[in-house]
């Protein structure tokens, strides 16, 4: 019933949007919208790729805590949180049997690399206040950014006003001891202009051992050279200590979700860091024809994780740079734009493991004992590509690209004597990943295209590391190649936009992550997987009049996501679906706002039945979720702005799993332990206060 139910809107939404623009024949055009994140001039109706753009509007729709109701809208990407520093993004099902982290996929603020050089990424430390917009690549689609298969997200910072001075302050209490605080100032003055964030949020907690206190400060600022020149800032300070209740088995999911793991919680494990991320960048318009950016970044970590199995002391440093040369010009009376340009990073990572006494002194938490391990590991990567787009016609676009990357890992034992241990390393070689897309506007409305595309992602190095510690030379890198047809258009005067998207990846050399311990795992080349599915977004403006506007959304995915080869030792998977994803998801949402400030926002999502494990013997629950938010803005004083909020999140009071372990094992006589519930019906509530200086 429940896919039926969905088939149906996508096929009655197709139907009409194109009847009625059809009727209209309505060729006006509309504002175009750039794609930041591309090295090349781009807009979203002319790229032959499917890629969604988040902006401050629909950020302004959530809670504004974490980005997982706000991620999980757009069609295709799936955003699973565990908690609030738990959490797992895959694209398209690429990245859904990681363990804990995202993976396979490239992310970035600012063009700094969150990605590290092994391939694993962080956002839920970005705090949301900063974020201005959010695009994302669906696919392996755009060549500039290395390994990544299953796409890019690319976060930008809010852009400061410029000729003014203002200040905000805002707070928001919720359920859950939930607070979160943000002060910030904006200065923009001729060619200065800068912003500073500080921010606060902390949280009891659903369930227990699961507390959460992270401080943060975001400097970015920007300082025109000259009218040609410009020289940026980001600098991201982040201080965090979380508890971790871990995941449950199935009885205490049904029964005790807010329960934590019991050995998590007879440790208190918990994670507690100082990152410092930042980057400079420089970007020059050389002649009318040449043009020029450049950055220069660098991360530093200093972490310590008590576990239940042992005490993690660990250390990330890594410095990269990354730089583009433009060049426009016409070829042949056909204008075209080229971008040339490479990405290097080299990151250490130092780590030491001690034994965790605190099942020998019960009840005082983790307590380290003697260190039993000391490695070190080095990756890096160099990622030079080329990106050349044609505007054969005035309808039609060329779009072109050709990557090269090498990646390197070394590993080094500290414990043991360094003189009778040497460094163990090894590369994966060279990889090319070409792509082509062409579309064809029909109109300045409508919009067809199709790309082919190669990525891959490499193999963490916990993934090549055997169980002696050695790394297995024998690891390749996934291999995907993508096909993908589009449709992108407008219709009834401008009211409905609508995208429909077909794709097929095939993926070679599937890794996977074979369990062995609680805490460890080996990688493996187990075979082939085909992703196979259709995106869909409708966004439809039911009223809109003087005082009031009144509008609706549907977007979701259906696919079918499988293995297609995939023998792991005695066992054979192939044809078996995809762990870690659900096969069909949609959400649909209705937006009113009044020109007097007031504004209402309305989503509710469907997710369905998501495979736990790779033998398709357990399935999780198909659930819905139902969010609200009110907010009203106005104005005190002449320079004050106010802004009241408040919101229902899981409004139904759904029982779910907001994120799953893939394959959990469970060793001795315990059960796997799958299941991290979500969230049960909440509230939250702010203001904010903004003034502006003349």
């Amino acid at each position: 019933m429940y896919k039926q139910f969905h088939f149906f809107y996508v096929i009655l939404f197709v139907y009409h949007g194109t009847v009625f623009s059809q009727v209209n024949k309505d060729t006006t055009a509309l504002p175009a919208i750039t794609i930041l994140a591309s090295p090349t001039t781009a807009t979203l109706q002319n790229s032959a790729a499917a890629i969604a753009v988040i902006g401050r509007k629909e950020l302004n729709k959530s809670d504004g805590v974490m980005l997982t109701s706000v991620l999980n809208t757009i069609p295709g990407v799936y955003m699973q949180q565990g908690a609030l520093n738990t959490s797992r993004i895959s694209i398209r099902g690429i990245g859904s049997r990681s363990q804990y982290a995202t993976q396979k996929i490239k992310t970035y603020f600012e063009g700094i690399p969150l990605t590290n050089a092994e391939g694993e990424s962080t956002i839920e430390d970005i705090d949301l206040e900063t974020i201005g917009s959010i695009e994302i690549i669906k696919g392996p689609h755009s060549t500039s950014f290395g390994s990544g298969l299953g796409g890019v997200i690319t976060l930008f910072a809010r852009d400061i006003p410029m000729d003014e001075f203002n200040t905000r302050s805002a707070t928001t209490y919720g359920s859950f001891g939930l607070l979160k605080q943000n002060f910030s100032g904006n200065y923009g003055k001729g060619a200065t202009m800068g912003s500073l964030n500080y921010s606060h949020l902390q949280s009891d907690g659903f369930r227990q051992n699961s507390s959460y206190d992270r401080k943060s400060l975001t400097l970015h600022g920007q300082q025109k050279l000259n009218t040609k020149g410009e020289l940026s800032f980001i600098g991201i300070y982040t201080h965090l200590k979380a508890y971790i209740p871990s995941s449950i088995n199935e009885d205490d999911f049904n029964n005790q979700p807010e329960k934590a793991a019991r050995n998590w919680a007879q440790a208190q494990g918990y994670e507690s860091y100082d990152k410092l991320i930042m980057g400079v960048g420089y970007s020059q318009q050389l002649s009318e024809k040449w043009s020029f950016k450049s950055s220069v970044f660098s991360n530093f970590k200093n972490a310590y994780e008590p576990r239940p199995f042992d005490i993690l002391d660990d250390q990330t440093n890594s410095i990269g740079f990354r730089s583009t040369l433009n060049y426009k010009d016409t070829l042949w009376s056909v204008p075209f734009e080229t971008s040339l340009g490479t990405e290097v990073a080299f990151d250490a990572y130092t780590f030491s493991l001690f034994k965790n006494l605190y099942a020998s002194q019960p009840n005082q938490g983790s307590i380290a004992g003697a260190e039993f391990s000391k490695k070190q590991q080095k990756s890096s990567y160099q990622n030079y590509f080329v990106q050349a787009d044609f505007s054969l016609s005035e309808k039609l676009h060329l779009e072109t690209g050709l990557a090269f990357n090498t990646t390197r890992y070394s590993l080094r034992d500290l414990f043991a004597a360094a003189e009778t241990v040497p460094e163990l390393a090894y590369t994966f070689g060279e990889v090319w990943s070409p792509r082509a897309g062409l579309s064809y506007s029909f109109t300045k409305i409508k919009t067809i295209y199709a790309a082919i595309s190669k990525g891959f992602s490499t193999p963490t190095v916990a993934e090549t590391l055997t169980p002696g510690g050695e790394i297995n030379t024998n690891l390749k890198p996934e291999i995907g190649w993508n096909y993908e047809v589009g449709l992108k258009m407008h219709g009834l005067n401008n009211k409905l936009y609508m995208e429909l998207t077909f794709f097929s990846t095939q993926i070679s050399n599937l890794l996977v992550a074979r369990r062995t311990a609680e805490d460890q795992y080996i990688g493996i080349n187990a075979g082939a997987s085909s992703h196979v599915g259709i995106e869909y977004v409708v966004n439809y403006q039911i009223l809109k009049t003087a005082q009031w506007e009144l509008s609706s959304y549907l977007t979701g995915t259906a696919n079918r996501f499988q293995f297609k080869d995939f023998v792991d030792g005695a066992n054979d998977y192939s044809g078996n679906e995809l762990t870690g994803v659900p096969a069909a998801q949609w959400n649909v949402g209705l937006d009113a706002s009044t020109k007097s400030g007031f504004n209402l926002n309305t989503s509710f999502s469907k997710v369905g039945k998501i495979p736990m494990n790779d033998q398709n013997s357990k399935y999780s629950q198909a659930y819905s979720l139902l969010d609200i938010k009110a907010s009203y803005a106005f104005t005190l004083l002449k320079n004050l702005k106010t802004e009241l909020s408040a919101g229902i999140n899981n409004a139904g009071n759904s029982k779910y799993a907001a994120s799953i372990l893939p394959n959990a094992v469970g060793f001795g006589q315990a059960k796997p332990r799958y299941y991290y519930p979500g969230n049960p019906r909440n509230f939250y509530g702010g203001i904010s206060l903004s003034y502006l200086f003349n």
